[in-house]
């Protein structure tokens, strides 16, 4: 797996910004609001989002397979292969978590480096390419449709078992398949959400941009 790039840096404090001039700002601007967008709200994002969810799922449904042969084993064999199958769920389980918590931590410094980049300055004719509502509206879609699964499965499924027929594990795979998809769906969703409201408030709010001030030193870029 290729490493991830390296965020930009915040803009620098307003007393030691060195830009000779609002063009040489809002070209550095732009340049670092593309970058960060990009990684932000990205397609390749919600195809990495959605990839580690499926991985999730599948070792969910490893361990769920494990459960239910737990629960109908009656010899050693079916023993030996239910262990099998919950250490390869919790193979996959554990690591998809693990990286979308990373992820989940990385959006956050992503959100307060687009704000911070954004509330510099405005310029109309180049934060038109940020808006994205194309890949906003794909993003908002598939995720509810997750969700919407996702919910079917934790609630609709578990009220229509029959007693007997369908045992606890079986439950259990099925809630939980749901509620990682919900998980991934929210995810989305959330994301989706605030990229709106950071171009509604950032790039066409009415708030003034913070006052450029240069010093000697050389210009930041």
């Amino acid at each position: 797996m290729s490493a991830r790039p390296a965020l930009p840096p915040p803009p620098p404090p307003v007393e030691i910004r060195t830009w000779p001039d609002r063009g040489a700002l809002l070209a550095d601007r732009a340049h670092i609001l593309g970058a960060l967008v990009k990684m932000h709200l990205g397609p390749g994002r919600l195809g990495l989002l959605w990839m580690w969810g499926a991985v999730g799922a599948l070792g969910w449904a490893l361990i769920g397979t494990a459960i239910v042969t737990f629960e109908q084993s009656y010899d050693v064999f079916s023993a030996f292969f239910g262990v099998i199958m919950l250490a390869l769920g919790a193979c996959c389980l554990v690591p998809a978590v693990v990286l979308v918590v990373i992820g989940l931590r990385r959006d956050r410094r992503l959100r307060r480096l687009l704000a911070q980049w954004g509330a510099l300055d405005r310029d109309p004719a180049s934060d038109a390419a940020y808006r994205l509502p194309g890949v906003s509206l794909a993003w908002l879609l598939g995720s509810f449709v997750l969700c919407a699964c996702g919910l079917y499965a934790c609630f609709v499924v578990p009220a229509g078992a029959v007693r007997g027929d369908d045992t606890y594990g079986l439950m259990a795979l099925v809630m939980g398949l749901g509620f990682i998809s919900w998980i991934i769906g929210l995810i989305g969703i959330t994301k989706a959400f605030w990229h709106r409201r950071w171009v509604l408030r950032t790039l066409l709010g009415a708030a003034a941009p913070e006052p450029l001030v240069s010093v000697r030193g050389g210009a930041h870029r």
